[in-house]
């Protein structure tokens, strides 16, 4: 039932029924694990200089699996390169998908995972979507936990950075046929990471709203972590750097709807036309990945009880009308490599558009809240201790 009701929660599409979602009879099992230890160690980068994505750690978490045997026992050993047949269908067909979660080293030395189970149920329904093989969540967190404990120095000593985990599932099946993958493997690396952004922690960001491009739609993959969805918004990007924009604030449909930003999930704070103080962020109907920041910034938003908080579609017409009134108080993007990150500015059709960026607004209590908790400067069952 907390699988069920969790789904829920992160928007289960309705071609997707709970009822077909089982976890595999055959999962792996984290007490089959073997360790082996890499004998040449790296050393660790300065935490002050980190760059997100480009250091990883000295060892990996590799599962393999096929049609006719199952799943094979899971093994941590030395970090390195992947050998796959040139047919592999993750090359040629883009079965993949993966997750991003973080380890955080808290003011008491403790190690902390934050909502992982999230993160792994996210995960099935991904896999599920892709026709790869499920397993148990409660297996898959113990041999990524003992990934991370066996990494433990990697976890950098310091409260602005973390340990990013990035759990991967791809199809290894080597033949060019389209089909179901009889071959996959399932692997997690981590690194330690600095800020998202070269501009730093909690620096408003600009966007680049383009209605000319989307990034999913109702009926497609969007509310799904495909490598798919990702690799074509990088031309974009490109381009909102040309125009001296950081991200890109994708739309959709006549109507221009607001989906997310960048990889992040949006969320525009201010005063609606009734007069009431309210939180939007656009729904759970397909296009917007369920993020795991998100759902935690609605459930404190939920539990603070001092404003209105609406998970409804909103078009760019209405965003730029309530900014227009002087109604906006805040626009902010949330996901697990940003934590919170505020919207300083939008460039739409030519026009820039300056938006406020409060230094007391809900934004900075949501990303001190959450990085409280991540670090364990405040009490959570949200967290898991890994050590």
């Amino acid at each position: 039932m907390a699988l069920r009701t969790a789904l829920q929660r992160l928007g289960q599409l309705p071609h997707l029924r709970l009822e077909s979602l089982r976890f595999s009879s055959s999962s792996f099992r984290a007490s089959d694990l073997t360790i082996e230890r890499n004998k040449s160690t790296k050393p660790k980068p300065d935490p002050s200089s980190l760059v997100f994505g480009e250091h990883f750690s000295d060892h990996m978490l590799t599962i393999y699996w096929s049609e006719s045997k199952g799943w094979d026992v899971p093994q941590i050993k030395p970090f390195g390169n992947l050998s796959l047949h040139p047919a592999s269908s993750v090359l040629h067909y883009s079965t993949e998908l993966f997750e991003g979660m973080k380890a955080f080293r808290g003011v008491d030395n403790h190690i902390r995972l934050f909502r992982p189970t999230l993160n792994i149920q996210r995960m099935l329904r991904s896999a599920k979507r892709s026709c790869l093989p499920l397993f148990d969540q409660d297996e898959m967190l113990e041999c990524i936990r003992k990934l991370v404990e066996v990494d433990q120095e990697w976890v950098p000593y310091n409260t602005d950075a973390s340990l990013y985990i990035r759990p991967t599932f791809i199809g290894t099946q080597p033949s060019l046929g389209l089909s179901k993958a009889r071959h996959a493997m399932l692997f997690v690396i981590v690194s330690p990471v600095g800020p998202y952004f070269s501009t730093g922690g909690f620096t408003p960001v600009s966007l680049l709203a383009d209605p000319r491009f989307i990034r999913s739609w109702r009926g497609g993959v969007g509310a799904f972590k495909l490598g798919g969805n990702y690799g074509p918004t990088i031309a974009l990007q490109d381009e909102a750097k040309n125009q001296n924009c950081q991200q890109v604030l994708w739309l959709y449909g006549d109507e221009e709807e607001i989906t997310e930003a960048g990889t992040m999930n949006l969320f525009m704070y201010w005063i609606n036309k009734r007069g009431e103080k309210e939180l939007v962020t656009p729904p759970l109907d397909g296009m917007i990945l369920p993020g795991v920041t998100r759902q935690s910034l609605l459930d404190l938003a939920r539990e603070w009880g001092e404003f209105k908080v609406s998970e409804r579609t909103v078009s760019m017409r209405e965003l730029l009308e309530t900014l227009a009134s002087g109604r906006i108080l805040e626009v902010f993007g949330a996901g697990t490599a940003c934590v919170v990150c505020p919207v300083g500015s939008l460039l739409y059709k030519g026009k820039t558009y300056k938006i406020p960026t409060p230094k007391n607004g809900p934004a900075m209590r949501f990303h001190k809240e959450l990085t409280d908790i991540q670090y364990g400067r405040k009490k959570s069952n949200w967290t898991q201790v890994v050590i």
